[in-house]
């Protein structure tokens, strides 16, 4: 057989990036670069496009600050970098499609001006359609989001002016850590629709510092702990069920610590929302972790409730969220009652929860269907999103609603899926209403992604808002689905540039093989059919294969040689999912399409590569060396 289909080599971008480094850095090394000459490199790890290093070197021991100059003095963004003889200074807060320029002072008083010409931003930059808001206000902080529709992660300073994009898939949460670094969802997908590899460090010269692998991928959420590990939220693709458990991973190896399975704590077949899936029972999408009590608060969707665990054992403290179709033993013990007030709404599929610091519960309440049965679902043009924060008394297991937004402003500013808040102090809150869907100029209860959202009767929109004391400060519409929206400066405190090559840490783990063979499997010795479209990609960590079937095909991928045989069943019949939080990851015209992954954790020696469709075997003239 002399056919042989193509293996597609796919670098990680950890790799693409250090060769990336070498090549300017040597260019610097050999180069007479002072501080009237410097070197300048835009975009210089590949992936953030309004981002710069500029580097020189000094006789002396001396501070810089740098001033990247806005379009009016207002849109100035700073930043004194500490004293040093070789200076490499990363530049954030460039303008697209401009001369933007760029200040050097040093502390001795010398002052240099670049000149940097930055290329048109691309389409999938939103820009934003409203903003209200002073520079007097916002200051030098710019507003992050990370999309769920067709767009980019990008942040917006005061006028709505993009100060920072990266051209790669991140997803979910986006936060600066400790270190003053990013950790945001990888960009690497584990399990379709949207389960990535693990989570990124990151800093916003696109460098990828670290990979976190988990062997049940990661989605949604996030946070750092005070000795620098992080809770990360995962699964177990093995059992069957997605988005019900959390895990501790140590910061340095990636190692997992400790598990939280949330099957072992709730029943899974109750209080179900109007989004519940078996397979999606729960649908965690947040976690925030409380130093007072040592507990973790968790968010769950397609329950409609907010639920409070004891971080040593997992052991559940308390549940927030409507009653009605819960046993009686478990309402009775850990569900709060309304006291105190006329007006009183309960959350329904929501996310982002938090711990304030006096006990309160401040969370995004989507209010998708707005009830537990569905002869009292609330259609979206009728119903209402909102932030709001309960305070509970755990004594007498009691609620009451201290404050909310959104509500007054109807289905204009409703969202069935994703969104945050976001707490800055007492009065000061934001509220960002990410996922609005509007269809022929009516709300919709539909998510972006199940629109085709070519055609112009759907409109998307995003409108994040920050209060203080009541009034409005801060509102941005952007023309895209957005699932969190962070505020923060471009510059942290600690900012400094990490040379070196980054690392992935952590494992994807063996995956799962089947061993039962398909019977009367027939070897037409023929290379796989085209009408299959069948893709391989060889990553460093794994093989990956896309292929085009019927629903409910048999569908098997073999690795062998004459010593071992690997079967992997690939499935054709996709599962629902009723809350498609990203949806960036689906750019497959052909609904057939099916993604599959094999890890090259437990296999070694060279491995032909075969598939198996139903009761014939195809071959692919492909052989990889483990």
């Amino acid at each position: 057989m002399n056919e042989r289909l193509t293996l597609q080599r796919v670098n990680h971008i950890i790799n693409e990036q250090y060769e990336a480094e070498r090549q300017f850095l040597k260019e610097f090394d050999t180069g007479d670069y002072t501080f009237q000459n410097p070197y300048v490199k835009v975009n210089p790890y590949i992936i953030a496009p309004l981002s710069a290093l500029v580097m020189f070197r000094t006789d002396e021991e001396v501070g810089v600050t740098i001033t990247v100059k806005g379009k009016e003095p207002a849109g100035d963004i700073s930043h004194t970098f500490p004293k040093s003889k070789i200076h490499h200074l990363p530049i954030y807060g460039l303008y697209g499609d401009y001369d933007n320029k760029i200040s050097l002072c040093l502390e001795t008083g010398e002052e240099k001006v670049l000149e940097i010409k930055t290329e048109p931003l691309p389409n999938k930059v939103k820009l934003p359609t409203k903003i209200e808001t002073t520079s007097e206000y916002l200051k030098d902080n710019v507003i992050f989001v990370t999309p769920t529709s067709y767009a980019y992660d990008a942040a917006y300073d005061y006028k709505g002016d993009c100060r920072w994009y990266t051209t790669l898939n991140f997803v979910f949460d986006l936060k600066r850590i400790s270190n003053g670094n990013i950790l945001v969802g990888s960009y690497r997908l584990v399990a379709p629709p949207y389960h990535t590899t693990g989570v990124i460090e990151m800093s916003l010269t696109g460098k990828v510092y670290k990979e976190y692998r988990l062997p049940g991928g990661y989605h949604h959420d996030q946070l750092e702990l005070e000795d620098g590990n992080f809770i990360i939220l995962s699964q177990d693709f093995k059992r069957g069920t997605v988005e019900d458990m959390a895990v501790l991973v140590d910061r340095k190896t990636g190692k997992i610590l400790k598990e939280w399975d949330y099957q072992k704590i709730l029943p899974q077949t109750v209080g179900k929302s109007g989004s519940w899936t078996e397979y999606d029972w729960f649908h965690n999408n947040a976690v925030w972790y409380d130093k007072k009590t040592h507990s973790l608060t968790l968010s769950g969707r397609h329950q409609d409730i907010i639920i409070n665990i004891d971080y040593e054992t997992g052991e559940l403290n308390w549940i927030i969220g409507d009653p009605e179709g819960w046993p009686e033993d478990l309402v009775n013990r850990y569900f709060f009652k309304p006291v105190g007030q006329t007006e009183f709404d309960w959350q329904y599929e929501q996310h982002a929860c938090m711990v304030l610091p006096d006990g309160d519960i401040f969370v995004f309440d989507n209010g998708h269907y707005r009830a537990k049965s569905p002869d009292k679902y609330l259609k979206a043009k009728d119903n209402f999103s909102r932030g709001v924060r309960y305070r509970i008394n755990t004594t007498d297991m009691t609620i009451q609603q201290v404050w909310q937004y959104g509500k007054e402003r109807g289905s204009e500013f409703f969202s069935p899926y994703i969104c945050n808040v976001e707490y800055y102090g007492e009065g000061h809150y934001l509220v960002h209403s990410g996922g609005i869907v509007n269809y022929d100029g009516v709300a919709s209860d539909k998510l972006a992604s199940q629109y085709d959202t070519n055609d112009p009767l759907v409109v998307l929109n995003s409108i994040t808002v920050e209060l203080l004391d009541d009034q409005v400060v801060y509102e941005m519409h952007l023309p895209a689905n957005y699932y969190r929206a962070e505020k923060m400066s471009l510059y942290s405190k600690q900012e400094t540039l990490v040379l070196g090559k980054g690392s992935q840490l952590g494992s994807l783990g063996v995956t799962e093989e089947f061993s039962t063979d398909i019977p009367d499997v027939e070897d037409t010795g023929l290379i796989i059919p085209e009408r299959y479209k069948p893709k391989f990609a060889l990553e460093e960590d794994r093989l990956a294969f896309k292929g085009s079937f019927e629903k409910g095909q048999v569908v098997m991928l073999v690795l062998e040689n004459n010593e071992a045989k690997h079967q992997y069943y690939i499935p054709t019949t996709k599962k629902p999912f009723t809350a498609m939080c990203v949806g960036t990851f689906l750019q497959e015209d052909d609904s057939r399409v099916v993604e599959y992954y094999v890890n090259k954790e437990g296999l070694s020696g060279s491995l032909e590569v075969y598939l198996v469709v139903d009761d014939k075997k195809y071959h692919t003239g492909i052989t990889i060396d483990f």
